[in-house]
């Protein structure tokens, strides 16, 4: 069995062997070698006797079970062939080693190795198998030459055409068609201009041509037969003929839209997160997004639509009695919106109507291929106006609270984008996670604010005084009003301060306080540094330590200026009545006093309005009577001819309230009239404000019912109105809130199809219960 396999190694038929020999013990180590051999080791010097064979010869580590199983007879043969060595004389050596056994009864197995060098041999095999593969490609592209390049521009994936020197298209191939959406037929025999619109860039090119010079990944934005852009990178070169002057032009496209929207989207991305991570508040981000995402994405126009009056006051998912307004609009300048933009500022839309309401209702981004063709009511005909096509939005949502939609348009066409929308509903969670921590952020602020300046900050006036009168400390606002300095404050009494007719009513209340009693709210005069008498209306407690009083707290508001206005507006209602009585007694007094007229009328079916100026009373604390009058009289003013208006009648006016009647005399539309009245009302108070510098907010109740109203003569009835529609509707603009308007559940039912509403609850009416209420929000769209 041995002879054979020698016989196998030394007789294959080859170039001459040329063996080089190494004998190796069952420890792998070399026994013997033959004079050559190290030349064909990986480590020359390692191949010495008693060295390890896998020291010189890498290629037998992880081959010791089989160098065993050869060892002891159980495999004849192990061969590793085309081994390459890197050489000093030569670029590069092949070897073939043989593994062979030698058993021995007497000695050791050895194991023999024999190194073949079959350079020659793989150089010879190499350089015919590269002229094989030579000569096969020359044959194989000789005979297919043409077949193949019709194959390639048919099949090709790339879009080609070919047009001649006048820009007429005399080529396409299927990827064009289908680039394009046009059919072959179509395209044929018509100007490059059919799907490249930008004049200047094809002149460009026919220019560039005519010096016979080509170029590469052209960027060219082309249209399709449905009018959807596409950018496609265009390789152009000329196609030489015989004559001079008739060359073609071969234009071979890879549409790159998808290449471009996912550069745009990592873009948009990488700008919105930069923007967060900069911006210190909602108002600063809001309008950077919407500039970011327009610009990186090349849309022309971005909104933002909350039912708040900025956006942060989040909407839980199942609430739908909610109206959106666009609050902020970004727009690109090459672009003419305007018409647009004031229709937008107008425009409402509740849950699941418009892009807005839809984008609200399904918490989902969605997109419009051509929004002038979607059937918004509102806005399709303002955008093909426009010139706006495209539209996207998506919800600003966290959770189940959603706080706002963001609504984007475009000049062109565009196919729906699910990567793009995918990535939009990524972006409005970011927006509000960010707008979430914002508000944690500015919850924190106010809080510690709030604490730390609660004294020092307030217009209040704060002081606390130990058991003996002695100042313990007093605010910036006690300092400024009084005068005196904190050095003064320290050594002074309390009782140093008060006039002489307040000091004995204060030394009273002062030691009730110490003594554990609770104490409603006193009004005192103190004494300025400057001597002048002021008059402090506030509360004052007591604190105790084991039982113990050690000090009194008190915080005053300086009420001298309303006390003064109070008695100058005493004095002149009592001069108006005066001047009423004397210069018309006949016709009210005596009537009234003989009771020769009915001075009641029961009448079934009235709406009253309350109104009352939030801010009047610390308004009134700092200016006279005659300058009180004065800024109030421009606003009563606006409500009277408001009132005269929509047809209905002022009952009166005291200090800052003012009350309006609908149904007298009898009319079948007065809860419209009085409720588009209260919406105008708010109005007015806002142009009054922005007008004035002032910061005036209105308290507005509604209630219908019957009522009793007071009447002198026939026609023209007195100053009020009795009964419990009144009184409710009195109960709805006190226990309302500031710049809303308050209207009884029976009074919603008989507007609710004309106006829109936001439910408010229940709420505790006196005498009356719990009752549900709303708030107008202004006319349906």
């Amino acid at each position: 069995m041995k002879d054979q396999v020698l016989d196998r190694i030394f007789n294959k038929p080859s170039f001459p062997n040329k063996f080089e020999r190494l004998e190796l013990d069952d420890s792998f180590c070399i026994l013997d070698t033959s004079e050559q051999v190290q030349r064909f080791a990986h480590q020359p010097e390692e191949v010495i006797k008693g060295k390890d064979i896998r020291r010189g010869f890498p290629e037998f580590i992880g081959l010791e079970d089989i160098l065993r199983a050869i060892l002891y007879g159980k495999q004849e043969l192990f061969e590793l062939q085309e081994i390459k060595r890197d050489c000093k004389q030569q670029s590069h050596i092949y070897i073939d080693i043989y593994i062979i056994g030698e058993q021995h009864e007497r000695f050791e197995n050895r194991l023999i190795v024999l190194i073949e060098d079959v350079t020659d041999k793989i150089i010879l095999k190499q350089k015919l198998a590269q002229q094989a593969n030579e000569a096969n490609l020359l044959s194989s592209a000789l005979i297919s030459c043409e077949s193949y390049m019709d194959g390639v521009i048919t099949s090709m994936a790339d879009a080609f055409l070919v047009t001649n020197n006048l820009g007429t298209i005399i080529k396409v191939n299927n990827a064009a068609q289908k680039l394009f959406a046009f059919t072959e037929k179509e395209l044929l025999n018509q100007s490059i201009s059919l799907i490249i619109e930008d004049k200047v860039v094809i002149k460009a090119i026919y220019q560039h041509f005519s010096l016979k010079q080509s170029f590469q990944n052209l960027e060219v934005v082309c249209k399709t037969k449905t009018r959807e852009k596409r950018l496609v990178a265009f390789s152009c070169s000329v196609i030489p003929k015989r004559i001079e002057g008739l060359e073609d032009i071969v234009y071979i496209g890879r549409d790159i839209t998808a290449r471009q929207h996912r550069e745009q989207r990592t873009s948009t991305q990488y700008a919105i997160t930069r923007i967060i991570s900069e911006s210190q508040s909602v108002k600063q981000v809001i309008p950077q997004i919407l500039q970011a995402i327009c610009q990186n994405l090349g849309w022309d126009l971005g909104e933002l639509w909350t039912p708040s009056q900025y956006i942060g006051t989040s909407v839980k998912r199942h609430s739908v009695n909610v109206v959106l307004r666009c609050v902020e609009i970004w727009s690109s300048r090459v672009v003419s919106v305007r018409e647009f933009k004031a229709i937008t500022w107008q425009t409402t839309y509740t849950p699941g109507v418009g892009l807005p309401g839809e984008v609200w209702i399904g918490r989902s981004p969605l997109w419009i291929q051509d929004i002038t063709q979607n059937g918004d009511k509102a806005r399709s005909q303002p955008a093909a106006e426009a010139g706006l096509h495209a539209a996207f939005g998506f919800p600003i949502v966290d959770d189940n609270e959603i706080l706002g939609v963001m609504v984007f348009f475009s000049r062109d066409i565009q196919p729906k984008d699910t990567e793009l929308l995918k990535m939009m509903g990524s972006i409005g969670s970011q927006i509000a996670h960010f707008i979430k921590r914002k508000q944690v952020e500015v919850a924190l602020r106010e809080s510690e604010q709030r604490y730390r300046d609660l004294f020092e900050n307030t217009n209040d006036l704060i002081q606390a005084v130990n058991a003996y009168g002695r100042f313990l400390y007093v605010n910036r606002a006690w300092r400024e009003t009084l005068g005196y300095s904190e050095a003064e404050i320290m050594n002074m009494n309390i009782f140093d301060i008060i006039t002489p007719e307040f000091k004995q009513y204060c030394w009273q209340k002062f030691y009730r306080v110490l003594s554990g009693e609770k104490l409603e709210q006193l009004t005192a005069e103190f004494i300025t540094k400057t001597g002048e008498k002021i008059f402090l209306e506030g509360n004052i407690n007591g604190k105790f330590v084991e039982g113990h009083p050690v000090a009194t707290h008190g915080i005053f508001r300086n009420v001298t200026q309303r006390l003064v206005t109070e008695k100058a507006l005493r004095h002149q209602q009592e001069e108006t009545e005066r001047l009423l009585l004397n210069i018309s007694p006949a016709a009210i007094s005596k009537p009234l006093r003989e009771q020769r007229v009915s001075i009641t009328e029961d009448v079934a079916d009235v709406t009253i309005l309350f109104a009352d100026i939030i801010g009047f009373s610390e308004i009134a604390t700092s200016m006279n009577a005659i300058q009180l009058v004065n800024l109030l009289n421009p606003i009563f003013l606006a409500f009277d001819r408001l009132t005269e208006q929509h047809s209905l009648e002022k009952i009166k006016t005291v200090g800052d309230a003012y009350m309006v009647v609908g149904g007298l005399p009898k009319c079948p539309n007065h809860a419209q009239s009085v409720a588009q009245m209260a919406l105008d009302m708010q109005t007015a108070i806002a142009l009054f404000n922005a007008e004035n510098n002032q910061n005036f907010n209105i308290r507005i109740g509604i209630h219908s019912g019957s009522a009793v109203a007071g009447i002198v003569g026939l026609k023209k009835f007195t100053d009020d109105l009795w009964g419990d529609t009144r009184n409710i509707a009195r109960c709805m603009e006190s226990q309302g809130i500031a710049s809303k308007i308050q209207v009884t559940e029976y009074t919603y039912k008989r507007l609710c199809n004309q106006f829109l509403f936001e439910k408010r609850g229940e709420i505790e009416v006196k005498d009356k219960g719990k009752m549900t209420t709303y708030f107008l929000i202004g006319n349906r769209a």
